[in-house]
């Protein structure tokens, strides 16, 4: 990476177009965030079709300003309404409402702006220092290392997702099997097509990605009970917090960023583990505990700065191995390939540029959040907020099928997108995780690919228990999946009858 092709990268970054898209995505994320149930992953999968007939650069930089602005807006309805905007928000409501109802909802707001900037700032750099180390280690790696990765991926998507291990296991089987939809590459023989001739070419990701977390999100939040919130007090007070105040939260702030940037590098953890553990660990070192969930401005910044460093920690895993961080990164992956690119290490040495554009755009987001989000304040929010939600939801579904129909101008993917909506409804219903579905057809084709072609290879499935790296994957794999239910079966057999 020269120093020529940084300049002009930086040159382009700041071309009025792609300038205007980051604006345009860092607004429409600030008026998606915000709202209840309209969550980061269900904007970009709403806005992902609109990025068809862009380039890929101008493309990934507007879905990353809609995916950083839309994270930090989440805490607008936690502070204001005691909902949370987006899941990572589910922690900042406990303090940031709190603050609300003793007329501070606009210091609770900064405070969680100010947070969410500095988390983004820390793990935009962690991105920048250790991805480029990663992907030239994974640059070294051959089919079984990569079948492995995968694997373990999957294995941490069935772990970490709601619900118990087995649930997760099995929803993620069911994605595999929707990644080999189509015809065989190999051998050409058509599988689970059922005689039509629409489905040859597989399942497209983008259609159903809109129908698992767009439809089946807006399914389930118009079949629930509204819900209720008095409106909160006008705020008495400053708007900004003081300088000397903002110091003293200079180390939760930064104790929180390298969690969440961490947590966010772990497959299918997200950011809703990382505010917990952000939040938890704040708790266990304060002096006075009890305070936490009365309305102090460490319980704001803790989740928010760990829910925006997630952000960059979740592009780390997508980056160099291909293999999302959360839903949302899932997403990104839907762009990148929708213009023939495949995340990994192979981007790092074929797209050097790309990869400079997506740092860039990013920073860019970070930086545009910050302007913006200040300048907006509570009045104009509240004024969003304000639209009934069953009307909010059904501009939602009906973006969301015009959405799958762009893609191809096809009427299949519009049905594939209300099947997997239907599906994803009825696993919200069985309490039954939707995220391993969509990361198993993701990667359903990079695991079936390097596994036949470790076995073409080697003739033998005993070369992943030969090599160091996958027979260490592999090893945690096994032990990630099995391990909790025989810890719960031993847990059943020792309690008296």
């Amino acid at each position: 990476m020269t120093s020529d092709l940084l300049a002009t990268i930086l040159s382009d970054l700041v071309s009025p177009t792609l300038l205007g898209l980051a604006l345009l995505g860092t607004v429409l994320g600030l008026v998606f965030g915000a709202l209840p149930g309209v969550s980061s992953t269900m904007a970009l999968a709403v806005m992902l079709p609109f990025t068809y007939g862009m380039e890929t650069a101008p493309a990934m930089v507007m879905m990353l300003a809609v995916f950083f602005s839309s994270v930090y807006a989440g805490s607008v309805s936690a502070i204001l309404l005691n909902i949370p905007g987006t899941p990572g928000a589910m922690i900042t409501l406990l303090d940031g409402h709190a603050m609300a109802r003793k007329g501070r909802a606009a210091e609770a707001m900064s405070y969680a702006l100010i947070a969410s900037i500095f988390g983004g700032v820390v793990g935009w750099i962690l991105l920048v220092l250790l991805a480029p180390t990663i992907a030239h280690y994974a640059l070294q790696f051959g089919s079984p290392e990569y079948a492995a990765v995968v694997l373990f991926g999957l294995a941490l998507v069935a772990y970490a997702s709601s619900g118990d291990t087995l649930r997760g296991l099995a929803a993620g089987a069911m994605g595999l099997l929707v990644g080999v939809v189509g015809r065989d590459q190999v051998t050409d023989v058509p599988r689970f097509t059922f005689g039509t001739a629409d489905l040859q070419g597989g399942i497209d990701i983008i259609p159903l990605a809109i129908g698992l977390f767009g439809i089946a999100e807006v399914l389930s939040l118009l079949c629930r009970s509204k819900d209720a919130a008095d409106p909160v007090p006008e705020s008495a007070g400053r708007t900004w917090p003081r300088l000397r105040d903002l110091v003293g939260e200079f180390p939760t702030a930064l104790r929180g960023s390298v969690i969440g940037t961490f947590v966010g590098a772990i497959p299918a953890a997200g950011s809703a583990v990382a505010v917990a553990l952000a939040y938890a660990f704040e708790k266990r070192l304060s002096r006075t505990p009890d305070d936490f969930g009365t309305g102090i401005p460490r319980g704001v910044v803790a989740p928010e700065a760990a829910n925006n460093a997630c952000v960059g920690g979740a592009l780390i895993p997508m980056m160099t191995l291909g293999i999302p961080g959360d839903s949302i990164t899932a997403v990104l992956i839907g762009v990148l390939l929708l213009h023939g690119l495949r995340p990994g290490p192979g981007l790092f040495e074929n797209q050097p540029d790309l990869i400079l554009t997506i740092y860039g755009g990013l920073f860019l987001a970070i930086l545009l959040t910050a302007i913006v989000a200040g300048a907006i304040g509570i009045p104009v929010y509240r004024r969003i907020l304000a639209i009934p939600q069953r009307l909010l939801m059904s501009a939602v579904l009906i973006l969301c099928i015009l959405g799958a129909y762009s893609v191809r101008n096809a009427v299949i993917d519009i049905w594939v997108a209300i099947f997997f909506g239907a599906v994803g409804f009825a696993f919200i219903r069985l309490n039954i995780p939707v995220l391993p579905l969509a990361f198993g057809a993701v990667l359903g084709p990079l695991l079936e690919e390097n596994l036949r072609r470790t076995l073409l290879i080697h003739k033998d499935v005993g070369v992943f228990f030969e090599r160091p790296v996958s027979l260490l994957l592999v090893s945690v794999s096994l032990a990630i999946l099995v391990l909790p239910t025989v810890i719960g079966l031993l847990a059943k057999l020792r309690r008296p009858d």
